[in-house]
């Protein structure tokens, strides 16, 4: 399953989900539909049975049998107290009580009491009931003597002044049918079992002759329609899981074919190594077209990068090839004729080379993720440092407010920075420069302000960029690489805080860097 693809797997895990919400599904409506046909056939059991018993209490003993609700197909009996049977439906016309009828339960308190329908007094319809009917429903001699002592008024079985007791008491017997469903006692006629509700309710008769009526109704419809349900959902359910299988896999396939789309796209970018290619976004506003879309803009950052390394190496081998070849023209002048030999402008340029490399290994480590190292530094004390370090500089350096506060970083690395925006400065300056040290909410501000002419407010964010220098005319040797306010922007970055500059387009630059206060 690791090795499938994710249509396998989603078709697969959406056709197992559905296969178990269907069978405990089905479960549950099969139970429920037993259940609700077996209350409905029991309480048409109880009813019927209570018809009956009503009617009784008007009819005396020889007119039992002409009593509406014995002349039914569903088998129903009057029995009395000696299992004399006084009237029966037809398809128990002429035979004995009603099989066993024990073990009944009261809807209203559950107890259990025995209520057994008695033996016939006749020994021929006794023996013919124990020969012919089923022999798990044979009457029990034991249960026929509790339901005369129920029935009798003197031992309150059946209640004191009323003439009948309507309350049913009811359980399940499975009888013999014949190929028509009735019920029988002919075991040459007995085509199988089915199950009956059979009710009894205790009742008199006009002569006041106690008598126990039973009235069973058929479970076949409830037992038809809970095999036809189950047969159903037997077909059915492979039927539907394999549809649902059907549909998830077109589905997923459809839903991942713009992914496959993106797939192709980024192997052919890969084997050409032409980051210029977008991979095709859909036109649905779903994750994949999020996604193709990221991918689009990763492309875009990439394609961006390569070429500001690109144009980073160009510039760099650029910006060494004249201090080389001015360092290598005076070298071969030198050997040629000792005594024309600069030596000053020869150190000059090697100086310069020496910087350039700092200052490119520098961007190098910065572009590789190098994280600052962690310690305290006191941005004010670095500010007086380095100024004691700068009395050659050409503008004097003017000191406004040194306000204390540490910030958390590299103490070399944020030395470079401030060496760079003093130099960049210095360069720029008519007459002289002022730096300042403040604390501002959870920060602090080193602002190194000049009097020069100012940067262009469309070029401020420019002339962070690498190798760039606003003044075309001025040479190479007075005015630098272009790297050092790149890098002193990527080490403010590095440290948390930002580098911008500001102030009046026309009346010098203010360059300030704003660092989070330690702790």
């Amino acid at each position: 399953m690791r090795r499938a693809s994710v249509r396998v797997r989603a078709a697969v895990g959406a056709t197992l989900v559905v296969a178990v919400a269907l069978v405990a599904a089905g479960f549950l409506v099969v139970a429920t539909l037993r259940g609700g046909l077996a209350d409905t056939a029991r309480l048409s059991a109880q009813n019927a049975a209570r018809g009956i018993a009503a009617q009784l209490a008007d009819v005396p003993d020889a007119e039992v049998s002409q009593v509406d609700g014995l002349d039914g197909d569903e088998p129903a009996q009057v029995v009395d107290a000696d299992g004399k049977v006084l009237g029966a439906s037809d398809p128990l016309e002429g035979r004995g009580p009603m099989a066993r009828f024990g073990r009944v339960e009261r809807p209203d308190d559950g107890d259990e009491q025995d209520a057994a329908a008695p033996e016939p007094s006749d020994p021929d319809d006794k023996a013919d009931h124990a020969g012919k009917a089923d022999p798990d429903d044979a009457a029990d001699p034991d249960d026929a003597a509790d339901a005369a002592d129920a029935a009798d008024p003197d031992d309150g079985g059946t209640g004191t002044d009323s003439k009948t007791d309507t309350e049913p008491r009811t359980r399940t017997l499975t009888l013999p049918v014949d190929d028509d469903g009735e019920v029988t006692y002919e075991r040459e006629d007995i085509a199988g079992h089915q199950e009956f509700s059979v009710a009894a309710v205790q009742g008199r008769t006009r002569d006041g002759t106690p008598v126990t009526v039973y009235s069973g109704a058929s479970l076949g419809a409830q037992q038809e329609a809970v095999s036809t349900v189950t047969r159903s959902m037997l077909f059915g359910l492979p039927v539907l899981l394999l549809v649902v299988a059907g549909v998830t896999w077109l589905v997923t396939r459809r839903a991942l074919r713009p992914v496959e789309g993106i797939r192709q796209e980024m192997s052919a970018i890969t084997a050409s190594t032409d980051l210029s290619r977008r991979v095709p976004e859909p036109e649905a506003r779903d994750e994949v077209a999020r996604l193709a879309r990221t991918t689009n803009e990763t492309l875009s950052a990439l394609e961006a990068s390569v070429e500001r390394q690109r144009r980073f190496v160009a510039d760099a081998s650029h910006e060494l090839r004249s201090p080389i070849a001015s360092l290598r023209t005076q070298l071969e002048v030198a050997a040629a004729h000792p005594e024309l030999l600069d030596l000053d402008e020869a150190v000059e340029d090697t100086v310069r080379l020496q910087t350039l490399a700092a200052d490119l290994l520098l961007l190098a480590r910065l572009d590789a993720g190098e994280r600052p190292a962690e310690g305290r530094v006191a941005m004010d004390a670095l500010v007086r440092e380095h100024l004691a370090q700068r009395a050659a500089d050409p503008h004097p350096v003017r000191v406004g407010t040194l306000e204390g506060g540490e910030v958390r970083g590299s103490s070399g690395q944020l030395s470079r920075v401030l060496a760079n925006l003093l130099d960049n400065a210095q360069r720029h300056a008519r007459s002289g420069v002022s730096v300042a040290v403040r604390r501002e909410g959870d920060g602090l501000t080193v602002a190194v302000s000049d009097d020069g002419e100012g940067v262009p407010e469309a070029e401020r964010e420019r002339i962070f960029e690498r190798f760039v220098r606003l003044d075309a005319a001025r040479s190479r040797d007075e005015g630098g690489a272009g790297l050092g306010l790149a890098i002193a922007r990527d080490v403010a970055e590095r440290h948390g805080g930002t580098l911008r500059a500001e102030g009046p387009s026309q009346s010098g630059a203010t360059f300030v860097l704003r660092l989070p206060l330690a702790g």
